[in-house]
């Protein structure tokens, strides 16, 4: 769906109802349910006595107040921000279709349950929930509804390519043109602090042969520095060098390109406050766990210089038979050469880091994943508290910036 057309430089917030719209916008909200949301969030009974009044100043002010509402929960989610822990998505859709464009196109195509409906997320994991919903047993009602809603803090529309992982999955999909290429089972963060936030970034390049720059915490807390600059032995084995500052007596460990380097042999580079990424990792026997909640954030990915080759040649806007192979031999050199190669790519692709804990697994199936962050309760319990009005779009929890995922022995 396109962007609302803007009517007026500014639409009013409150507009000019007939009854017979009115009554479409009673009838969506009370059929609101099937979208797991509730018809008493909306002023239904307040909706009916202005329609039985007539046109005139009180039926535009409830008609356009409940139709407000309802674009607000439908477009950003109902959930406030103070419920979605460590979420750090800010949702495009409300300055894509802003609440009164999207009013003013209602009331002018005499549409307003198809509009309404438009606004709803594009995923077919959305859909598959709403499906589920409709026959769920009322103990399931509201994990299903507090799993739609989660939809609906992303962008409607995902885009035509893009990552997806969903951490309490373990998996990772490459999605192209709303099919999944590829997946990848992953490793994320242990619970607490070093639980893997929820981000929505870009993938800007590829780092082939990565080198990792040993954070303060290993080099000086763990005693890493000491050790590297006192035994150069253990440090060219292990493919650490040290530098120190002969002013300040700042040392510096980078670990080389390698098999045994932290990062394996791919990163994607996809800059963010947080210090999250995907990287390949040598410790690839973690992946047969059933548990992989196992990093300190980051998100190691399997079959890792695989997604990189592919990301590589996506990226370069390889698009007949030729240009893939060519891109792909070029990748898979790079790859090979053991030096450390950026690859930026022409076509940004997004990343999704969402949160889960019902939806379609990577066969099709719909059903439950754990709950390893406890991040279920506050979202549930917000369904059950009266809703928020002017909600905030951006958290204000703390970007806690992970600098000691990896591994030094």
């Amino acid at each position: 769906m396109k962007a609302f057309e803007t009517v007026q430089s500014v639409a009013p917030d409150v507009q000019p109802w007939n009854v017979a719209d009115a009554q479409a916008l009673a009838a969506v909200i009370a059929g609101i349910g099937a979208e797991g949301l509730d018809p008493k969030d909306y002023q239904l009974a307040e909706l009916q006595a202005a329609i039985a009044r007539g046109p005139g100043g009180a039926l535009d002010q409830a008609a356009s107040r409940s139709f407000a509402w309802l674009v607000e929960d439908l477009r950003d989610g109902r959930t406030p921000m103070e419920a979605r822990k460590q979420w750090f998505v800010v949702d495009p859709d409300p300055d894509r279709y802003r609440t009164a464009d999207v009013m003013a196109q209602a009331l002018r195509s005499h549409s307003v349950a198809a509009t309404l409906a438009s606004l709803n997320p594009e995923h077919p994991d959305y859909a598959a929930l709403k499906a589920e919903l409709a026959t769920a047993a009322p103990a399931q009602r509201k994990l299903i509804r507090a799993n739609m809603d989660r939809w609906r803090w992303l962008a409607k529309d995902l885009g035509s390519q893009y990552l997806i992982t969903n951490v309490p999955e373990y998996q990772l999909r490459l999605t192209v043109n709303d099919k999944i290429i590829s997946t990848y089972r992953t490793i994320v963060g242990k619970p607490g602090r070093t639980a893997t936030p929820q981000l929505a970034e870009t993938v800007e390049g590829v780092i082939f042969n990565p080198t990792w720059t040993v954070p303060q915490s290993i080099v000086k807390g763990e005693g890493l520095g000491a050790k590297v600059l006192g035994n150069p032995g253990w440090a060219k084995a292990a493919g650490y060098k040290g530098t120190r500052d002969p002013k300040t007596g700042f040392v510096t460990v980078v670990q080389q390109p390698g098999a045994n380097n932290s990062l394996g042999l791919m990163k994607v580079d996809m800059p963010n406050p947080h210090a999250i990424f995907l990287h390949d990792t040598p410790n690839r026997n973690l992946f047969n766990q059933e548990n992989r909640a196992l990093s300190h954030g980051c998100i190691r990915t399997e079959r890792a210089q695989e997604l990189a080759i592919t990301l590589a040649i996506l990226g370069n806007l390889a698009t007949t038979p030729e240009t893939r192979k060519a891109a792909a031999d070029e990748a898979v050199a790079i790859s090979t050469s053991g030096k450390y190669t950026r690859v930026p790519v022409q076509k940004t692709m997004p990343v999704y880091i969402t949160y889960f804990t019902m939806g379609r697994d990577i066969t099709g199936k719909l059903r439950q994943f754990n709950d390893i962050y406890g991040r279920d309760a506050p979202v549930l319990a917000s369904l059950d508290a009266p809703r928020q009005a002017n909600r905030a779009r951006a958290t204000s929890e703390e970007a806690v910036e992970i600098v000691d995922d990896l591994q030094t022995t």
